[in-house]
């Protein structure tokens, strides 16, 4: 038999349920094993699994199913670990329906937790769901019930519900924050694309400006944390080489960092997306300038950045401001640039937020 997996989210990986999971599968056949996810991929490295888990390119997980089924495998297996049954039985759901072609799914939901689940989403599967069950000491859920039930209040118009949220939880858009939970009961609700209110939340603007124009019934969202565990990350040291150095800039928290983690340095505008890629970039050596306002949302248990990077805070709502003439005088429009001398470059950076406000502090490592 010929086994795909999909591999969610870093818990599943923290866990240690990803590994034993592909160990098991191996007893049915020739397992192959891919993740997509930001998140994700910096576990699956801590883990030093990149050997078992394709990691080398940023899918969505419905993107790696479609893949999946084009390499013919005979069976696909989604396997993550939600924050709840409700949230990882949505998830399930979504990825399901966003598949080009109707594949060959069974999905194992937080497999180390008393509500732990295996559901088969094709109904040809059910004989092997319950076998996969059975050994993992897991209930199976009937995908039926699922649909029925998620199908009722998924979608309405320009609103979106949001399954499984707590109070005081960070509402993700497409890697974005975009508001905080205050209720279990979450809508989303926008208008000519733009989202405008939370029902049983509060709204970032700044978040919801980023994001931009959104069709509610395809973007991705998460609430709570990006990765919850804490752990001790995998950190490899690259020798430098040459007398130049690459600078990149990154001004969304979205965009898939691992490209950059063979450069030197990385500039970093907003809170949110000099945490993620502080944290990630960390692992491969490569400190960061920190653009930020002090607007941060906890999007990680524990964030890391190298001992040489620089964060420097200014005024609420300076950070876009700031970013956007440090991309336009120093990268020339370019998002990776050679530089000569990496302190004079912070030096040009802080004449350049000295030249247009006093309103900052710098906060070394």
């Amino acid at each position: 038999m010929r086994i795909g997996v999909v591999v969610h989210g870093p818990y599943i990986v923290d866990s240690c349920y990803a590994e034993k999971i592909l160990n098991l599968l191996q007893d049915y056949g020739d397992v192959k094993a891919r993740l997509g996810g930001t998140m994700g991929r910096t576990a699956v490295y801590d883990a030093g699994l990149e050997d078992k888990i394709d990691i080398s390119q940023k899918l969505f997980p419905s993107e790696s199913i479609d893949k999946f089924v084009h390499d013919n495998r005979d069976v696909i297996f989604l396997i993550n670990y939600g924050k709840s049954c409700v949230t990882g039985h949505a998830f399930g759901f979504k990825v399901w329906n966003r598949c080009k072609n109707i594949p060959p799914l069974i999905q194992i939901e937080r497999p180390g937790e008393i509500d732990g689940s295996v559901i088969a989403w094709d109904n040809s599967l059910n004989e092997f769901a319950n076998q996969i069950a059975k050994r993992l000491n897991l209930k199976v859920v009937e995908a039926g019930k699922i649909k029925t039930e998620l199908m009722k209040s998924e979608v309405t118009q320009a609103r979106r519900n949001v399954a499984g949220v707590s109070p005081g939880e960070n509402i993700f858009v497409n890697g974005l924050v975009i508001g905080k939970s205050t209720s279990k009961d979450v809508t989303l609700v926008a208008e000519d694309g733009i989202i405008t209110e939370i029902i049983g939340g509060t709204i970032k603007k700044h978040g919801v400006e980023k994001l931009g124009k959104v069709d509610l019934t395809k973007v991705v969202i998460k609430t709570g944390l990006l990765r919850r565990s804490e752990v001790i990350p995998r950190v490899v040291e690259k020798p430098k080489a040459g007398n130049k150095f690459n600078v990149a800039f990154l001004n969304h928290a979205a965009e898939d960092i691992y490209k950059l983690k063979d450069e030197d340095m990385v500039v970093t505008v907003g809170d949110d997306t000099t945490l993620v890629a502080g944290d990630i970039l960390y692992r491969f050596g490569v400190p960061i300038i920190g653009i930020t306002d002090g607007d941060i949302d906890k999007v990680v248990e524990k964030g890391f950045k190298n001992v040489e990077s620089l964060i420097i805070e200014l005024e609420s709502g300076y950070d876009d401001i700031i970013g956007q003439k440090i991309f336009h005088e120093l990268f020339n429009g370019k998002e990776i640039i050679e530089i000569e001398n990496i302190e004079s470059f912070k030096n040009e950076i802080l004449q350049i937020i000295n030249d247009n406000t006093t309103c900052f502090k710098i906060k070394e490592n």
